[in-house]
């Protein structure tokens, strides 16, 4: 269990580092942040437009075909970039991806569950789009791992893409509640794993906030090489002579795990695509970071547009919002690490983390209520799941404030530096 956590946190490591990167590339460029800001500011007309005239939305808006939040307001653009914000400030100084706080986030602020995780999907197609620099890494690309991998993810993402709406056509509180368990479980595993971590390295004095990955030479990397299923996939040729060679159905395997997930939670591919690289086909990292940055453009955009786009489940405003918090965030967070200890980073990751576990677990019981599977007063589960919304976002604003309050406050040691 606790090797599966290693892998899982090293696959969140790989992303925000991905995400970083990414941002990077779009905040140093201004073609890129005018291209940005003019395709946001649809978005923010809109939100000013419901700010004077509400009552202009269509009557379809919050039933069953809603096409964004059951009663959008300005207020939920705001919070879709101060979620992006909180993601980005977590990528940032965590070093670990903070992408997994956004569809949770979304849906304690009161939109679909279907629907924040096609918006998510596309948040990150869109900052793919823009800021992945996919020319400085092509030479690390190996074009058979890469078709391979790319056959299995789009056919994870069509399996995960039917399973949500077949679920929301069915029932769209059956959907939500399919949603927050598969957020639980994922969080909860991480998230008392991270905290025992953080627990074992304060007793032992420190530690940093990133952590490590281990060999991947030997084992089952070794074992799925030595089969001889055809077709073989050969790579790696630059680092051994002859390269390495693996099974083309192993790698699509891979790529339809990591389709289905990305396409059920709304996260990116390169959530697992680097630690099932390294650690179980056995390429080596230098191959593993062109086909990850490729993968996660194709998955990403084939799951928001295929899945999500076309039946109408993506909501652009909340995607522009996020995308332009996240930028902010992953700045300010990235310059924070230099001026506090891993040790803390590593905690607040833990308690990030936590955090959202909480508010999917504590929203579950009204949604079981809902369906009655459960026999519970609604009063009870309205209560619990705000106070599940309370401490997710009460956390996730304290982690918040202490960045940008570090930031701020030691800025001339930054620029010192």
């Amino acid at each position: 269990m606790r090797k599966l956590y290693k892998m899982m946190h090293m696959a969140s490591v790989a992303h925000a580092r991905w995400d970083y990167e990414t941002s990077m590339n779009i905040l140093k460029s201004r073609k890129r942040m005018l291209i940005l800001l003019l395709v946001a500011l649809p978005a923010i007309l809109f939100s000013v437009a419901m700010a004077v005239e509400p009552s202009t939305l269509p009557d379809i808006l919050g039933g069953k075909k809603a096409y964004s939040p059951a009663f959008y307001t300005p207020e939920i653009f705001l919070v879709s970039i101060l979620i992006g914000l909180c993601a980005g400030l977590i990528t940032g100084c965590i070093g670990a991806g903070g992408g997994f706080i956004i569809t949770p986030a979304l849906m304690s602020a009161g939109i679909k569950g279907i629907l924040a995780v096609g918006t998510d999907l596309f948040h990150i197609f869109a900052k793919a789009i823009m800021g992945t620099t996919v020319h400085k890494k092509l030479g690390n690309v190996s074009v058979g791992l890469a078709i391979a991998f790319l056959a299995g993810s789009i056919a994870g993402v069509v399996g995960g893409g039917f399973i949500n709406h077949y679920l929301y056509n069915l029932n769209p509180v059956l959907s939500d509640t399919f949603i927050s368990l598969v957020y639980v479980v994922l969080l909860g595993f991480l998230g008392i794993y991270a905290m025992l971590d953080f627990l074992k390295l304060k007793k032992a004095g420190g530690g940093d906030a990133h952590g490590s990955g281990g060999d991947s030479s030997k084992g089952l990397p070794a074992r799925l090489q030595a089969s001889k299923i055809p077709p073989l996939l050969t790579f790696d040729e630059d680092l051994v002579p002859g390269g390495k060679k693996i099974p083309a159905l192993y790698v699509a395997i891979c790529g339809a795990i990591v389709g289905f997930v990305a396409a059920i939670m709304g996260v990116g591919g390169g959530f697992l695509t680097f630690p099932m690289f390294v650690y179980i086909l056995g390429v080596s990292s230098f191959t593993t970071v062109g086909t990850d940055i490729l993968q996660i453009i194709f998955t990403a955009g084939f799951a928001a547009i295929s899945q999500y786009a076309v039946y109408g489940f993506i909501f652009y405003t909340l995607a522009m919002g996020m995308l332009l918090g996240s930028l902010l965030g992953i700045q300010v967070g990235a310059l924070t690490t230099k001026l506090v200890k891993g040790i803390y980073i590593r905690g607040f990751y833990a308690t990030a983390i936590l955090a959202g576990f909480t508010n999917r677990l504590f929203a579950l019981p009204g949604k079981l209520a809902d369906m009655k599977l459960i026999s519970l007063d609604p009063g009870t589960g309205a209560m619990l799941a705000t106070v599940g919304n309370w401490v997710f976002f009460v956390v996730v604003a304290i982690f918040g404030v202490w960045v940008v309050g570090t930031f701020v406050t030691k800025i001339g040691q930054l620029r010192e530096g």
